[in-house]
């Protein structure tokens, strides 16, 4: 397994993105900090790192059923944590309705809506994509 830029796979990507039900609507144009996990050509995996200042959103995390449980999400974790450094952002935000568990053995821990920052609330996934009902989340980069 090899990880990639995620912009050459982008229909690969929406593809995975839909099939794990989550949303591609609002993708950026360019996927510049996107990142795949590809294995024999195919896109099995995907995370995204939107950049509002100083704060990233952590957005599309996914990876293909059949390569589940093999530490795919982890790796791309890693290196979005290494983008997130080179880029000058201290915290990482998300929204989950069905992985908070797993985020938080990532060392995310669940807060408030009300506790995130003002520039990622007027992000589509804050304002409108993602529902009221999703798990907020945050982690500190150092």
């Amino acid at each position: 397994m090899i990880i990639d830029q995620a912009q050459p796979h982008r229909n690969a990507i929406i593809a995975l993105l839909s099939a794990e039900k989550l949303p591609t609507i609002d993708l950026p144009e360019t996927l510049d900090n996107f990142i795949a996990a590809i294995e024999d050509a195919e896109v099995i995996g995907v995370a995204g790192l939107e950049i509002y200042g100083s704060f990233g959103l952590l957005r599309s995390v996914a990876v293909r059923s059949d390569f589940r449980s093999q530490g795919i999400a982890a790796k791309l974790l890693r290196r979005i944590d290494a983008l997130a450094s080179l880029k000058g952002i201290t915290e990482i935000y998300l929204l989950t309705e069905t992985a908070s568990d797993y985020f938080e053995r990532k060392t995310f821990r669940r807060i408030d809506r009300a506790e995130v920052p003002e520039e990622l609330q007027q992000s589509s996934e804050f304002s409108h994509v993602c529902p009221q009902s999703a798990i907020v989340m945050k982690k500190i980069i150092f």
